[in-house]
């Protein structure tokens, strides 16, 4: 699951119509998640849905438009759970879009025991990031817990005893890009023609 819902406040324009250099990294993102093993990939979209609709290379996903996005990553993660559409999927790996650093070599660490019962959590640095392996047992109550700005920290939180830690400092770079600082040292830009809510 990739979530790419947000409207980039901070940034100059949503997450999902982030491109670095020509690509946008929602394609990247696909592109990493495909090439790591993941079967169904379900893209939440929010802010300018149909902008990136026009702009990104969506038909190796299933797309979810969540139009409560600006509500915050907790109302994604639930659309995105009710967008999974395969019975025997028995786990979901949870990556946002604004993370270029990520690696397939991440994601197949972190999806490594891919059970209805696990939850996983990629760490960098000792701090816990994406990306995040849920269970399909844990689905309901982190639907249930997921609220505003804070996504599933409140059912990991209750859970913490059940969470396997799973180091990625080694191959994957954890930065979220939520500053143009952080949009220049990865050479990101919103192209200025798409920009917009």
């Amino acid at each position: 699951m990739i979530i790419a819902a947000g409207g980039g406040r901070r940034i100059g324009g949503p997450e999902a119509l982030l491109h670095q250099g020509d690509k946008p990294l929602v394609d990247q993102m696909i592109d990493t998640l495909t090439e790591a093993g993941c079967g169904q990939i379900v893209v939440v979209l929010g802010a300018a849905a149909d902008q990136v609709r026009e702009t990104a290379d969506l038909d190796r996903a299933t797309v979810v438009v969540n139009r409560a996005w600006g509500t915050g990553v907790g109302s994604s993660i639930r659309a995105g759970l009710a967008g999974i559409d395969d019975d025997e999927v028995e786990a979901v790996v949870v990556v946002p879009v604004d993370m270029p650093g990520l690696t397939v070599a991440a994601v197949r660490r972190v999806a490594a025991l891919p059970f209805p019962d696990v939850l996983v959590c990629a760490t960098y640095h000792g701090l816990r990031g994406y990306p995040m392996l849920f269970g399909q047992r844990h689905w309901p109550g982190i639907a249930t817990l997921a609220s505003a700005d804070v996504g599933a920290r409140p059912y990991l939180l209750a859970h913490k005893d059940q969470i396997v830690d799973i180091a990625c400092d080694s191959v994957a770079d954890g930065n979220r890009v939520d500053t143009p600082e952080l949009m220049a040292l990865y050479g990101l830009s919103v192209p200025e023609q798409r920009v917009g809510v």
